[in-house]
């Protein structure tokens, strides 16, 4: 197994990845960093593949960013192991890894930047009502992330992410579009364990009752999925409602919206009176669910696809 190579300051990253670059065999080589915040799993695994599959160059980054965090138990909390990371890193083929700790990132930390980015009104629909300010801290640590990580002319970047983060997802798009920021968004679809549950670092903080409540998200989604593609109602009402009465899990909330805008979907125009949430599905949608089980929270989606 190959060793990535490990820089914790952002002038030795920017230096090794000039070299790397400039040695290179490809004239014009495709460089795909996955960012992650460590304490990782076999969906890391499956996005550095994908990677790896198309670029000619593989970055990571480890850096668990306090700006997400809205509650600094979640954050002493999350898990750490950067030697399990780095030999899964090297396992998939990594080439450097940039592991800087928070002053490095953010000078003078705790105290705040003097100047962040915004995720806009897209940044305060559910995660973000939930969990206020989460959204500008992704979007001002990966747009961080991408300055320092960006690789010199003439190579293509691309940055892979988790469809797991669906909003995450469809702010960072934005963000790189409105900012003309040059990078390619890429995206891989969830990865669930045998039982349904999507793959999530802080799993590991879940007792085993604690996982057998956490299948009661999954299993909401297949139902919901099941029914748009054979062309019947939704009836979320119904599926919330047996989610607010499972044991164990504390439901934050289950929308129906548009993939891109992440707005509620707006009633449908037939059946009469019928919503997209209880009548059948009009057109493609994504299913959002967030809720604490145990002592984390966690978060799910899925792609609705209407009967054809």
């Amino acid at each position: 197994m190959r060793k990535p190579q490990v820089f914790t300051t952002v002038q030795d990253f920017r230096a090794a990845l000039s070299e790397f670059v400039r040695h290179h065999s490809a004239l014009k080589p495709t460089v795909g960093l996955v960012p992650t915040m460590g304490a990782l799993h076999s969906g890391h695994a499956a996005l550095i593949d994908a990677a790896r599959a198309d670029s000619d160059i593989v970055l990571a980054s480890i850096f668990v960013n306090p700006l997400q965090f809205d509650d600094d138990a979640d954050y002493r909390h999350y898990p750490r192991d950067l030697d399990s990371d780095l030999e899964l890193l090297g396992a998939h083929g990594v080439d450097l890894v940039f592991a800087p700790d928070v002053q490095e990132m953010y000078p003078g930390f705790p105290e705040a930047p003097q100047v962040s980015v915004t995720a806009g009104a897209m940044g305060r629909l559910w995660e973000g009502a939930s969990r206020p300010g989460h959204f500008d801290g992704v979007a001002t640590v990966v747009t961080k992330l991408f300055a320092i990580m960006k690789p010199p002319a003439p190579s293509r970047f691309h940055a892979w992410f988790g469809e797991k983060d669906a909003e995450q997802v469809a702010i960072i798009r934005r963000m790189t579009t409105d900012l003309n920021l040059p990078v390619t968004i890429r995206s891989l679809p969830i990865v669930r364990d045998d039982q349904g549950l999507a793959l999530s670092s802080r799993n590991q903080r879940l007792s085993p009752e604690d996982y057998e409540a956490a299948l009661h998200l999954s299993r909401a989604l297949f139902t919901l999925r099941e029914r748009a593609a054979a062309g019947e109602p939704l009836r979320v009402d119904e599926v919330t409602a047996q989610l607010n009465q499972a044991e164990g899990v504390d439901l934050d909330y289950l929308v129906v919206v548009d993939p891109q805008t992440l707005q509620e979907i707006e009633p449908a125009q037939e059946p009469e009176g019928a919503t997209a949430a209880s009548g059948p599905l009009a057109s493609e949608a994504l299913v959002l669910i967030a809720a604490r089980v145990g002592p984390v929270r966690l978060i799910d989606n899925m792609l609705l696809t209407p009967a054809h």
